[in-house]
C-alpha cells in the first residue's frame, strides 16, 4: 500500500479577480475550493492513475472535516488524525496575479498527536511505500522527517521525500528511494544558481552520493533531470503546452514517477511518467487525470523535438 503524509493540509480557495485593486473591495470572477497540501496532491494523482493509496496527516475543526470529505470524494482513502483544537488552514490563491497567495498557519500539532501518527506508521512494512511531502508546521522540529525515516529503517518500506533544505538533507542518510527537489531548491542547498538541465546534473548526483537512491529534479519549462538508481542520468525537455496552473505540478511528477516505477520497475518509464503527469497538471485547471497523462506520454515518448529524449543522455 502507498501512504502519503501531509502534516498541514488545507482548503485552497482559488479565485480570479479581473481588475484587482489594492485597498478597495474586489469581487471574484471565478472561484473554486480544493483540498490542498503536497501529500494530498500526490494521493489524488496516484488515485487518478489507478494506484490505491491512503492519505495520512492531521486535520482540525470544520475545515478539517471538509478536507476529509473532499479527499474521500476524489477516491482517496484517508486515515487522518483529528486534533482537538484549532482549525485546518485555508489558503487563498489569486489566479489573476501569478504566484500571489496567502497561506494560513494551521493548527498546533502536539507531542501526543505526533506519537499517534508514529504509531500508525509502525504498521508499515515490506512492500509498503511512504511519501513525505511538503513543509511541517512551526510547532514541529526540522528533524521530524528524519525521525520518521529512522523509525522505519530496516523494515523494507520504500520512502519518497519531497521537501526543502533541512527537511530533505536530514533524511539522506536513511537512503530514501526518491527525493524530488526543484531546480531552485537544489541550487539553494548547494549555494548555486541552476539555469538549465546540464547544470543540475552534478548536484543531483551529489544528493545520490549523500544517500538518495533516485534524485528527480523538476525544472518547470526546462523539463527535468533524473539521477537514477542504476547509475544513469536521464534528461528531458518539457512537453509543449500552455501553462494553466503550476500548483501541484511537482507533486504530480512524484505521483507519475511512482506509478511508472510500480508498473514496470524501469527508470526510463518512471521518468517519462513523472514528466507526463507533472506537465498534465500544469496544463490543466485541476490535477492530472489518467487520460491526460496517457495522452502526453504517447505524444512525447521517443521524440527529441520538444519532448522526451529517448535515450540515456549521460553516463555516471
Amino acid at each position: 500500500m502507498v501512504y502519503t503524509v501531509t502534516f498541514n493540509p488545507s482548503l485552497d480557495y482559488i479565485v480570479s479577480v479581473e481588475d484587482f485593486r489594492l485597498g478597495l473591495t474586489n469581487r471574484t470572477d471565478s472561484e473554486v475550493i480544493l483540498p490542498g497540501g503536497k501529500g494530498l496532491n500526490v494521493s489524488i494523482v496516484l488515485s487518478n492513475l489507478g494506484i490505491e493509496n491512503t492519505a495520512l496527516g492531521f486535520v482540525a475543526g470544520f475545515t478539517g472535516e471538509e478536507i476529509v470529505r473532499r479527499v474521500e470524494g476524489m477516491g482517496v482513502k484517508s486515515d487522518f488524525i483529528r486534533l482537538r483544537e484549532g482549525i485546518s488552514r485555508i489558503n487563498l490563491k489569486l489566479k489573476s496575479i501569478d504566484g500571489t497567495e496567502i497561506n494560513g498557519r494551521g493548527p498546533r500539532i502536539g507531542r501526543e498527536a505526533v506519537g499517534e501518527l508514529m504509531g500508525r506508521l509502525d504498521a508499515l512494512g515490506e512492500g509498503d511505500v511512504l511519501v513525505l511531502a511538503g513543509s511541517i508546521p512551526g510547532s514541529m522540529p526540522d528533524e521530524t522527517y528524519g525521525k520518521i525515516m529512522e523509525r522505519l529503517a530496516g523494515r523494507g518500506v520504500m520512502t519518497v521525500v519531497d521537501a526543502t533544505k533541512n527537511l530533505l538533507m536530514n533524511v539522506l542518510e536513511y537512503g530514501p528511494f526518491l527525493v524530488k527537489p526543484n531546480s531552485h531548491e537544489l541550487g539553494e542547498i548547494f549555494g548555486v544558481e541552476l539555469r538549465d538541465r546540464e547544470e543540475a546534473i552534478p548536484y543531483a548526483r551529489r544528493l545520490r552520493e549523500l544517500g538518495a537512491v533516485n534524485v528527480l529534479v523538476s525544472m518547470a519549462g526546462q523539463g527535468a533531470v533524473l539521477a537514477a538508481g542504476d547509475g544513469e542520468v536521464y534528461a528531458a525537455a518539457a512537453p509543449r503546452g500552455k501553462l494553466v496552473n503550476g500548483v501541484g505540478a511537482g507533486d504530480s511528477m512524484v505521483a507519475g514517477f511512482l506509478a511508472g516505477w510500480m508498473e514496470r520497475h524501469e527508470y526510463g518509464h518512471a521518468f517519462r511518467m513523472g514528466i507526463a503527469a507533472g506537465s498534465a497538471s500544469a496544463f490543466s485547471e485541476l490535477l492530472a487525470t489518467r487520460e491526460e497523462v496517457t495522452d502526453l506520454y504517447r505524444q512525447t515518448a521517443g521524440s527529441r523535438m520538444g519532448g522526451f529524449e529517448d535515450r540515456k543522455t549521460y553516463t555516471a
